[in-house]
């Protein structure tokens, strides 16, 4: 890329200080018409901003040179006063001197295109961004640190030197080359092949953390899941009533606990209707609850032993006795071997075990483990390309190297893809797409 952008870096509306960044080979240039005096490299200096004898603004100036700066290009950051007067106007003479504003996530696209960042660190830089608990800003800083690059680049080591291997015996059959020479790659790729079906079996905790884990109330109409719901989130988010079949669809909340993000779904009670509505939300329920990575069977007392929600309770699961205030015990067990918690959303009882037991099943279940997890699905599926490529190269060791060579390069490509080390023009928009306009 050879022109020069500009963007605001930081949020718009009115504030006490806004950023405007500029990356390109003008920057000098633009920042010479702007100011008298350019500032010297990596020193912050107030400079009055002017433009077409107008001036703009007082502002903190920052320069940088290529190589050394965020993009790999020059840049500059213009820390302007807050108000939209303010940013319009500087914006509007960036434009008049032909620099053009930014694409989304341009920026760390051209510190990716310099060899500043690989992809998965770009990505670490979106998922930096977009933190909200304190586990998903730990593992986005880990992956920007390169915990995920080293993983691939240790993969890649071992496939290069098993390629390596058959490759010699490959083209060079008649030098005194060591026999068998080939064969000397499987226990390279039977390492290998344990190295990547560890990673893959992970649960998805990498992108459970960073999208959020996924919990889901289920049970009968009028069990107390909307009001379990509501303690949950902290405020009257669902409508509380005694009519059976209140609930009607899938109501989701975000909240943190134990520093992770949850997803919390309150669903239509579940029973056979005629009403093609709540039929719906029954179905939506259903749906809901399958992909869940944890249900939470909301049973009050009185409720049928062998009730709808049976079928979709899995173990690992918690059945959560509601109405614990009403001074009755007679709650369904069913058929599942799960633990059970007590609670009474109107008194509060039992809420903090309640709390802590999802707390340490978030622990549980998101953290440790031997990689860095991955992050992303498409790294998953690439991964998965890789250990499929590297298990037929095993296959062919003996009886065809050259088709065995043929699948380590496949598998060299497929994580090459991963990190950003060949032509990938089509994984790139599907990266920085995500990117807000000033990253």
């Amino acid at each position: 890329m050879t022109d020069t952008v500009f963007a605001l870096a930081t949020p718009p509306g009115r504030g006490a200080v806004a950023v405007i960044r500029l990356s390109g080979p003008d920057c000098d240039r633009v920042l010479a018409d702007l100011v008298a005096g350019c500032p010297p490299v990596r020193k912050a200096m107030v400079r009055n901003l002017q433009y077409e004898g107008r001036k703009l603004d007082q502002a903190l100036v920052l320069r940088f040179k290529a190589p050394n700066s965020y993009t790999g290009e020059d840049c500059v950051e213009l820390h302007l006063h807050g108000g939209r007067a303010v940013v319009e106007g500087v914006s509007d003479a960036l434009a008049g001197l032909g620099v053009r504003p930014a694409e989304p996530g341009e920026f760390t696209r051209r510190a990716f295109e310099n060899g500043k960042l690989d992809l998965t660190q770009a990505e670490a830089v979106a998922d930096l961004i977009d933190a909200e608990t304190s586990e998903q800003t730990a593992q986005a800083l880990g992956q920007l640190g390169g915990a995920l690059a080293g993983v691939y680049a240790g993969f890649r080591r071992d496939l290069l030197t098993a390629l390596a291997l058959v490759e010699a015996e490959i083209d060079f059959p008649d030098e005194d080359v060591p026999d068998a020479l080939a064969q000397r790659a499987a226990p390279v790729l039977s390492a290998l092949e344990g190295d990547l079906e560890a990673a893959l079996a992970d649960g998805q905790r990498g992108e459970r953390i960073r999208d959020g884990y996924r919990i889901v109330l289920i049970g009968e109409t009028n069990a107390g899941k909307s009001s379990l719901f509501n303690a949950l989130v902290s405020r009257e988010a669902a409508i509380v009533t005694p009519i059976p079949g209140t609930t009607r669809d899938v109501l989701d909340a975000t909240l943190t606990l134990g520093g992770y993000a949850v997803t919390l779904s309150d669903t239509a009670g579940l029973r056979e209707s005629d009403d093609p509505v709540e039929a719906e939300g029954v179905r939506r329920a259903r749906a809901r609850a399958e992909a869940a990575d944890l249900r939470l069977w909301v049973v009050a007392p009185g409720d049928p032993v062998d009730g709808p929600a049976l079928d979709l309770v899995r173990s690992g699961d918690l059945r959560v006795c509601t109405k614990a205030d009403l001074g009755r015990t007679d709650w369904p067990e069913g058929g599942v071997d799960i633990q059970s918690l007590v609670v009474s959303p109107t008194d509060g009882k039992g809420m903090d075990q309640l709390d802590g037991w999802l707390a340490e099943r978030l622990a549980s279940d998101l953290s440790g483990g031997d990689f860095p997890a991955l992050t992303r699905a498409r790294h998953r599926r690439r991964l998965q390309d890789v250990l499929a490529s590297v298990h037929a190269a095993q296959g062919r060791l003996s009886s065809a190297p050259e088709l065995a060579g043929e699948d380590l390069r496949r598998a060299a490509d497929a994580l090459a893809r991963i990190t950003g080390e060949i032509g990938v023009e089509d994984v790139l928009g599907e990266v920085f797409s995500t990117f807000c306009i000033g990253k």
